[in-house]
């Protein structure tokens, strides 16, 4: 059975800053490094990831490389990174996942308990940028809200613009809908025609509901390719709603 195909192109999420180094001067390494070369001055000896020491006549200087975890995520927020980069990594986790499904159900399953993961991490980042750059942060209550919030501000985080629109079903009450007509996520994936049926935004439905679950809007979330004439990337990420997010808003409703 034949996997998506990817293209490339360029896409605004997450990236990482350019790193710096810290000069410790006069430290000499421990006895367990070994001794010194005599005959290769300035020469750099490994010591193990991010350190390095540089000998330089009786003097070692030690320079180690900050890593991720001390990098300020203010400053990174509105980076861009390659969707090549990404297509090519997206690529891997798909068709590392599709070797070990037994089918297209299976398959869209494994990506959105992916996307789940990434998800939770996403929503504290972005809660703790609004927190320590707003005087007075907001937790919304209201899931009409949170939906716009996750609409606007959690699209742009993602992909570097807002969804295209919010509907509700007329059908079932406790049923809505984030409809983007032009995935980043999918737009470089060709997906063969025995796979008709398979949509690779699984892995964005798992971020919505890892997001709403973490705002206390407990939902099953799901991804389904609606094409269009227009716009045959559509995409609709259906959110089904826990019944006790309607009793609570039925309360809060009454309440006010």
């Amino acid at each position: 059975m034949q996997g998506p195909v990817y293209t490339h192109s360029r896409l605004s999420v997450f990236s990482t800053s350019s790193q710096s180094s810290v000069d410790l001067a006069g430290t000499r390494p421990s006895s367990s490094l070994g001794s010194r070369p005599t005959s290769t001055v300035g020469r750099p000896i490994s010591v193990g990831t991010g350190t390095t020491l540089a000998s330089s006549g009786s003097n070692v200087v030690t320079k180690r490389t900050n890593t991720i975890y001390d990098r300020n995520l203010n400053k990174t927020r509105l980076a861009e990174v390659s969707l090549g980069a990404w297509s090519f990594m997206f690529s891997e986790v798909v068709q590392y996942t599709q070797k070990r499904v037994a089918g297209i159900g299976d398959l869209e399953r494994r990506l959105n308990t992916l996307g789940y993961r990434v998800g939770s991490r996403i929503l504290e980042s972005t809660v703790w940028r609004t927190e320590s750059t707003t005087k007075a942060p907001k937790r919304e209550t209201r899931f009409l809200p949170a939906l716009m919030w996750i609409h606007t501000v959690l699209w742009r985080q993602l992909f570097g613009k807002s969804a295209d629109a919010i509907e509700k079903s007329v059908e079932n009450d406790d049923e809505y809908m984030v409809i983007d007509n032009d995935p980043p996520i999918t737009r470089n994936i060709s997906i063969p025609k025995e796979m008709s049926q398979l949509s690779c935004s699984a892995f964005t439905a798992g971020i919505v509901e890892a997001v709403l679950d973490g705002l206390c809007f407990p939902a099953r979330v799901t991804a389904h390719s609606v094409p269009t004439e227009q716009h045959p990337l559509r995409t609709t990420i259906l959110i089904k709603l826990d019944r006790s997010v309607l009793e609570r808003e039925e309360a809060l409703k009454q309440g006010s």
